[in-house]
């Protein structure tokens, strides 16, 4: 097979509009197991959103974008069903980004021939495939846009509202998250920023400038932005895709805040998507039950639902979508917490 033939069934995102889960989880929720820990997760989220006074912070982790569950965070952003995102770069950059910029996951095979598809420059991520040599032109254009920037220290979130910026002033930003958040006002945060193309484009960036004033990323500023969105809300809500550290990241907030010396409570809402294990102690895993321990999660409305993502996250999306709640929420607009964004040259 040659490359074109490998790279010939585009992967299609999943469209929560096109179908109504809502009788699916309503009897789920009169089962056992993973069915009705799903069911009340939808129920919490939907929860979430009709409280008018809470925040929620969607938290994504994994190859998530690539499988295709672009759309679906899309919708959510689109009909204000989340305030702020906290995610892995891959995500983001080698995902979103890259598809904005014109370029296509495709389904492929986890029983492939890995030592072809080096050869062919095809990445492979489970039973999907990405074309290396247009990811490198991902990685080129996240230096290009940091070679734009005024040089100095941004957050994450400052640097994905100019990658935004980037894409609109191209009219790139259809179907993109970033795109719809820059729109809406959404601020996305990437605390490992560098893991991911962003950190190839970045280091070529900082290559070139050598010692002369260059772009930075300040981690601890997106934890204090992060924070400071929680210090302005009167409640948060946490949905969390995955684990890692955007869990641990959201998590935290409730930690910082205390810390600087302002009052705040808990996340009053908490959903995790996952198939990590809780036995070994790793983060991904740990419960919600245990974060409260910690400070960081009331235990009134949180959830727990051991899945895979592509499974439980369209159907969990689906049902708060046609509950409808969202019909009666207003923009947060999170990102006009920070006044003093910094824009490219």
């Amino acid at each position: 097979m040659n490359k074109q033939e490998y790279l010939n069934n585009v992967l299609e995102h999943v469209d929560i509009k096109n179908f109504n889960s809502v009788p699916v989880l309503e009897q789920y929720g009169k089962m056992a197991f993973q069915a009705k820990n799903l069911s009340n997760a939808a129920y919490i989220y939907d929860a979430m959103i009709a409280d008018p006074d809470c925040t929620i912070i969607l938290c994504l982790a994994g190859s998530l974008f690539s499988a295709g569950l672009k759309r679906v965070v899309y919708d959510l952003v689109e009909n204000n069903m989340v305030d702020a995102i906290v995610s892995t770069g891959a995500i983001i950059v080698d995902q979103d980004f890259f598809e904005a910029l014109g370029f296509k996951h495709y389904q492929g095979s986890p029983q492939a021939d890995d030592h072809v598809l080096m050869e062919h420059s095809i990445d492979r991520i489970y039973d999907t495939y990405i074309d290396e040599d247009q990811l490198r032109i991902c990685d080129n254009t996240i230096k290009e846009i940091a070679d734009s920037m005024i040089p100095g220290p941004y957050s994450s979130r400052e640097f994905i509202e100019i990658m935004g910026q980037y894409l609109q002033s191209r009219k790139k930003t259809e179907q993109s998250v970033i795109g719809i958040c820059y729109e809406k006002e959404v601020p996305i945060f990437v605390p490992a920023f560098s893991d991911c193309s962003a950190g190839f484009g970045l280091i070529h960036h900082q290559w070139e400038k050598k010692s002369n004033p260059m772009v930075t990323i300040d981690s601890a500023k997106d934890f204090l932005e992060l924070t400071q969105i929680k210090i302005n809300s009167a409640q948060t809500g946490l949905l969390m895709i995955g684990g890692g550290v955007p869990k641990n990241f959201a998590q935290d907030i409730t930690v910082a805040a205390d810390i600087i010396g302002t009052e705040t409570d808990m996340h009053k809402y908490a959903v995790q998507i996952t198939v990590a294990d809780e036995r070994d102690g790793a983060l991904s895993g740990s419960t919600l039950k245990e974060a409260h321990s910690w400070g960081k999660v009331d235990m009134d409305y949180e959830q727990m639902v051991y899945s895979e993502a592509t499974i439980a996250f369209p159907l969990l999306a689906s049902y708060a979508y046609h509950k409808q709640s969202w019909k009666n929420r207003k923009p947060r607009q999170c990102s006009l917490i920070f006044k003093d964004r910094k824009r490219g040259n």
